[in-house]
């Protein structure tokens, strides 16, 4: 079952050797990612099950010690699942910065497991993924990676978008509201259009939550790049 959850954002620009001299504009989504892995910790989860979007579904389960890499974009920066084997494979990069950002807390409160969730994946079987994971361990917690529409300005990576500023702040509702019924109900086309990468992630969770009864906070939202930015947590 599930006992708590906490969203954050994937960049690559949360690990501030990736971001060098533009570190400090992430600051506070950093800030908030610590705060909402507090959340997970304080639940007492007997698993916690990283959830982020990838270029192929299934790709995992990742176990704990799975290691990521932030090599290609520029950095000796490595980085593992918690501490165990290293198997072989890598971490997509969504589950790469939530190792990094569970390492940066020092999460030993419960073990740890990746999967990575194809963007394109139907809305019912994100959903149904949530449900088997819930299902799984009596108490279990997620830490779901993911950015909303990346269409917010003019420099935005998909160019300015009319549609991704509303679209961004249902998200945001939602995730902050412990919305399920409006997860569930996310325009899955309409969030590729606007190059949403957590929208899978986010059904995931609507999936996993289902008669959970969690609560819901919004700790924070933005689009410092035009990529829309949300930490959450539920509990």
């Amino acid at each position: 079952m599930l006992v708590a959850a906490a969203v954050c954002p994937c960049p690559p620009l949360l690990v501030p050797p990736v971001a060098a001299g533009a570190a400090p504009e992430l600051d506070g989504a950093r800030a908030a990612c610590t705060d909402a892995l507090g959340v997970l910790a304080a639940a007492r989860p007997d698993r916690l099950v990283v959830v982020g979007p990838a270029e192929q579904s299934g790709r995992g389960p990742h176990p704990q010690g799975a290691r990521g890499s932030f090599r290609g974009f520029g950095v000796e920066v490595d980085v593992r699942l918690g501490q165990g084997p290293a198997p072989q494979g890598t971490l997509p990069t969504s589950l790469a910065v939530a190792a990094w950002l569970l390492d940066r807390v020092g999460w030993s409160d419960a073990p740890i497991e990746g999967l990575g969730v194809g963007e394109p994946l139907e809305p019912e079987r994100c959903i149904q993924t949530g449900r088997e994971i819930a299902a799984r361990v009596e108490r279990v917690a997620l830490l779901v990676m993911g950015d909303a529409s990346a269409c917010r300005t003019l420099k935005a990576p998909g160019y300015l978008d009319e549609r991704a500023a509303p679209f961004d702040s249902e998200v945001a509702r939602a995730l902050g509201a412990a919305d399920v019924a409006a997860l569930k109900a996310l325009d899955a086309e309409l969030a590729y259009e606007l190059q949403a990468s957590g929208r899978a992630s986010w059904q995931v969770l609507a999936g996993a939550a289902e008669g959970a009864d969690l609560g819901g906070s919004l700790l924070y939202e933005d689009a410092p790049y035009g990529v829309g930015y949300v930490v959450a947590t539920w509990s």
